[in-house]
């Protein structure tokens, strides 16, 4: 069971993106780079964290354009944008259907629905968009509003991001349930009051919310 503080009932959702609504894969992104002739990849990619040009790019520090070009150093001549693209895009695995009809449960439920993602342009203007496309709507179907790292220029754990989704969104802490599948960043969350779920491998959120609110 995952690990929580849950107490009362919440009214907002507040929801990580990678490994709790997309499936993630972090070696198929380093396999990915490899084939394309990076060798410094394992140093620069984290599972629950980035390291360099790609933390840069998360952290809206650096455009997709110039995060290209700084790959390219570490790369042979004449790999491409969609080719580097590809290769970054293959960390997300993508998101079942169920996930999304899920989320849609949850609003109909009356839940306040949010996303709070540490993610970069390259991944959320493609595939990110393309996997809520999927059951033939769009992510504005889903959440009331999401904030990323690249946006913020912030990432998770950084108490500020959480202190701007808190005021962006009008969150009361109190009554927002944060998931996440990392358990640093449900800990920041609970320090500034936020109730938190730790989504494990496995875990599904629909199940805990099932469990502890059954509608």
């Amino acid at each position: 069971m995952p690990q929580s503080n849950i107490s009362l009932k919440p009214e907002a959702l507040l929801f990580d993106l990678g490994g709790v609504i997309m499936d993630i894969e972090r070696m198929r992104c380093v396999e990915a780079f490899t084939r394309l002739g990076m060798k410094d990849i394992n140093s620069l990619l984290g599972d629950y964290g980035q390291k360099g040009f790609f933390l840069a790019l998360e952290e809206g520090k650096i455009s997709a354009d110039e995060f290209r070009a700084e790959a390219r150093k570490h790369l042979p001549e004449g790999v491409t944008d969609q080719e580097i693209n590809e290769a970054f895009n293959a960390f997300l695995v993508g998101i079942p259907v169920e996930r999304l009809r899920a989320l849609e449960e949850l609003r109909r439920q009356g839940y306040h629905i949010y996303m709070l993602s540490n993610t970069n342009p390259i991944m959320w203007n493609s595939k990110i968009a393309e996997e809520f496309r999927k059951d033939g709507k769009d992510i504005n179907h889903y959440f009331n509003g999401c904030l990323t790292s690249f946006d913020a220029k912030i990432c998770k754990p950084d108490a500020r991001i959480f202190r701007e989704a808190i005021s962006r969104f009008n969150l009361n802490p109190a009554t927002t349930l944060f998931f996440d599948d990392s358990e640093s960043n449900c800990r920041a969350a609970a320090e500034l009051g936020f109730q938190t779920a730790t989504v494990y491998p496995g875990t599904e959120f629909i199940d805990i919310m099932s469990e502890k609110y059954p509608a």
